[in-house]
């Protein structure tokens, strides 16, 4: 049987099947809920008002017509990162599919949370445009784990079709913005963690899914197109840059080509934190790899007033005169708080002395009346931190030298864009000694692709990278369950000094 469900805010309305959850109709009806869990109930991001009432979307089953307000939760124009350091290849792109004297070549940067496209010139490698968007996966699951099990319990068809479609979306803006057709595009150069690979070119999951989190493909992949209905020139060249291991993936290849670390004399240790995060430690002598599972505590999951750096978060916290001081995206009321402001409110939180070592916490801490933090957020952010900093003292050891050997930390990605280096070391994600040596280099994954877009060699450079860099997988590591539970505490006062 089937009843008429009324999304009241979208002004849209479809027939469900009785039995089928609200989240499956949003889903259904092209609508990209938030359901960080994965829709097992355990996040609380996907509620609506059903008959007066807050429900969860997920737990909710269809049992008669239904009118559904969602608070009008429209795509949130959330701070997505595009630009990298600056670095560019010379242009030598190879050969490329003939057909167009006005060529184009793309390169798409494929997050967790975000999709970042560039349109470059094919016939200088000029930077025409840039376009991102949220990833539209998110509503399978925050995590990489949530998003492999979903597609190993109920196939990997939905997770391949959004973000292939939410490609084309992106292909489409930007030759419109650059008064260009799609069939201009010849090349396109992909990178994206191990799973983000394996979503998008259909390859099952299912060895993601458990430990030791292994990729069925892991070598650099030269494509058609076409055969994954990427609507751009027929003859369009889809290339993916190498996975290392494990959820170290082509996006950390693409920052290791546009970082430069095999060439580099000092010890640098090269940090994307996302919910996954990667770390790569090394120099021109050698350079070793592992992904740690940082949880989605810094995307604003799992945080009871968490949510993206969008308008309306906290995204930075300071204290003046023994009281916290909050920054708003958009200089607007707060509605929550980001990952760059739960860094920067527990530092000050711990400056304060509201919480100790241990993370204990007394009684929730209010920013402004709405937003807040308590004991159950605090303890999810010294998992997400704890196993960043245990990652890091992992390949200290492996490597056999000490944490102030590191003679540079490069930060990738959005989230490492923003953070405040001082909080990120006052929490203890990163070790205190290296905080004078950070540097952000922005989406270097990106910059890595479009490097490799406009120029063949790079690209080849890219598989020597890979088989260059030992991964360790952490998971089967019987030291680093141990290092992680020392690392959960916060820093020591003399520590702070």
């Amino acid at each position: 049987m089937k009843y008429k469900i009324t999304f009241e805010d979208e002004q849209l309305t479809c027939l469900a099947e009785a039995g089928t959850t609200v989240l499956e109709v949003q889903i259904a009806a092209g609508m990209t809920p938030d359901a960080f869990c994965g829709g097992n109930g355990k996040c609380g991001k996907c509620k609506v008002v059903i008959n007066g009432k807050e429900v969860l979307a997920c737990k909710t089953a269809v049992d008669r017509d239904m009118t559904v307000y969602t608070g009008n939760k429209k795509e949130e124009r959330a701070q997505i990162l595009a630009q990298g350091s600056g670095r560019q290849a010379e242009f030598s792109p190879g050969n490329l599919p003939e057909g167009t004297d006005t060529p184009l070549l793309s390169a798409v940067d494929i997050g967790s949370t975000s999709v970042v496209a560039y349109l470059l010139d094919g016939t200088n490698g000029e930077l025409l445009g840039t376009k991102s968007i949220l990833n539209p996966q998110r509503q399978f699951g925050a995590d990489v784990v949530s998003r492999c099990s979903y597609a190993l319990n109920n196939g990997g068809e939905a997770l391949s079709g959004c973000i292939r479609n939410a490609v084309n979306i992106l292909l489409r803006e930007l030759v419109k913005g650059a008064g260009r057709n799609p069939e201009d595009i010849v090349r396109i150069v992909m990178v994206g963690n191990s799973c983000m690979h394996h979503l998008f070119l259909g390859i099952p999951t299912d060895t993601l899914a458990l430990a030791p989190y292994t990729p069925k493909v892991t070598e650099a992949q030269e494509l058609m197109a076409a055969r994954y209905d990427i609507h751009v020139h027929p003859r369009a060249q889809l290339w993916w840059l190498p996975n290392i291991g494990g959820f170290v993936g082509a996006d950390t290849v693409g920052c290791l080509v546009a970082s430069d670390l095999d060439t580099c004399e000092e010890m640098t240790l090269l940090v994307d934190i996302g919910t996954n995060g990667e770390l790569v430690l090394g120099n021109r002598d050698g350079l070793i790899a592992c992904s740690t599972a940082a949880g989605p505590a810094f995307e604003g999951a799992k945080i009871t007033c968490g949510m993206r750096g969008s308008k309306g978060a906290i995204d930075h916290v300071t204290v003046k005169d023994g009281e916290t001081i909050c920054h708003v995206i958009g200089e607007t009321e707060a509605v929550g708080i980001c990952g760059s402001g739960l860094l920067d409110g527990a530092a000050c939180l711990l400056k304060l002395g509201k919480i100790d070592e241990t993370g204990r916490l007394e009684k929730e801490y209010h920013f402004t009346d709405r937003v807040f933090l308590n004991q159950k957020d605090i303890r999810e952010l010294q998992l997400a931190k704890a196993a960043i900093a245990a990652g890091i003292r992992s390949l200290c050891e492996k490597k056999g030298i000490k944490v102030s050997d590191i003679s540079r930390v490069l930060i990738a990605g959005a989230f490492g864009n923003y953070l405040d280096p001082a909080s990120a070391c006052a929490i203890g994600m990163i070790p205190p000694e290296l905080q004078t040596r950070i540097t952000s280099i922005g989406n270097a994954a990106g910059e890595g692709a479009c490097m490799a877009a406009v120029n063949r060699e790079q690209f080849e450079r890219s598989r020597i990278l890979a088989q260059k860099a030992e991964f360790v997988e952490l998971a089967l590591d019987m030291g680093f369950q141990e290092i992680y539970v020392e690392e959960m505490e916060f820093p020591g006062e003399s520590e702070h000094e």
